[in-house]
């Protein structure tokens, strides 16, 4: 009977965590983007979308080699791409939302840590959300990307008082231009930089299943495209400007023929009237 007793609690365990595990869902749906470079994850708690994030991500990893001589050490460059494919896990909650990526037999591993706050704005107290940390974990034996390294290992990069992507609370981020975050790397604080692109996220406040809230553009994105509508609407002021003018211009030249012409020569009085 104590025996059973004992073996309670832990079935009771393992069917909670069966419950939460079926409670959360993460999908890979980069297959689903037009884009071979653009990846798509989506965290869903209780059937609702809780998180949506898409992006198009390369690394720029720095790294050592034995020079020819087999005595002095260069520095290569690797470029890692985060794979279709890749492995995902996430979290969401009120405040606080994370999203962990994972390919090449977790080989590589990207961290997104995101935070909602309130912050006083020219506008008065207003909610935001921001990424608010990235870590990005590698492996210098993978051969992949990395030939022939010294000393390889297994390495971190992390962000250092990050805060980026800051949107208004209940909208999505979107950039399509590209950024860059650059991370120190416990490999003897070798800068990594981490290149996003074509980014799209919510981890707060989706009002609808799979569907992102209304986008705030990034500050490049709306210079980009203040640059391409400013030509056309100088080109309507102009075209308005130069309608107003010939308004102008007839109505003054008909008021004027309408006008009695009074003439200039004093010797022509006599044959007026």
């Amino acid at each position: 009977m104590a025996g059973g007793r004992r073996a309670a609690p832990a079935l009771l365990l393992l069917l909670h965590a069966a419950r939460l595990a079926a409670e959360q869902e993460v999908e890979n749906l980069s297959g689903l983007s037009p884009s071979p470079e653009k990846d798509i994850f989506v965290v869903r708690e209780n059937r609702t979308t809780c998180l949506m994030a898409e992006f198009a991500a390369k690394f720029i990893v720095p790294y050592d080699v034995w020079a020819s001589n087999y005595v002095d050490l260069i520095t290569e460059q690797a470029e890692i791409p985060l794979s279709r494919g890749a492995e995902m896990r996430g979290k969401c909650g009120t405040d606080e939302a994370e999203l962990e990526i994972s390919w090449l037999a977790r080989a590589y591993s990207l961290r997104l840590s995101f935070a909602k706050e309130g912050r006083n704005t020219s506008r008065g107290p207003e909610a935001l959300w921001r990424l608010a940390r990235v870590q990005f974990t590698y492996d210098t034996a993978e051969r992949t990307y990395f030939k022939d390294a010294v000393s390889p290992g297994k390495h971190t990069a992390s962000s250092h008082r990050l805060s980026a992507f800051v949107t208004p609370a209940g909208k999505s981020y979107e950039c399509q231009a590209q950024q860059t975050i650059s991370l120190v790397s416990s490999d003897h604080q070798k800068s990594v930089e981490l290149l996003l692109s074509e980014v799209r996220v919510q981890p707060f406040d989706i009002s609808a299943d799979f569907v992102f809230s209304e986008e705030h553009k990034c500050p490049v994105d709306q210079r980009e495209q203040l640059e391409e509508t400013l030509p056309l609407i100088l080109g309507l002021i102009l075209g308005l400007v130069i309608v107003i003018t010939l308004c102008v211009y007839h109505i003054h030249h008909k008021l004027t023929a309408n006008q009695v012409q009074i003439p200039r020569d004093r010797s022509q009085y006599k044959h007026m009237g």
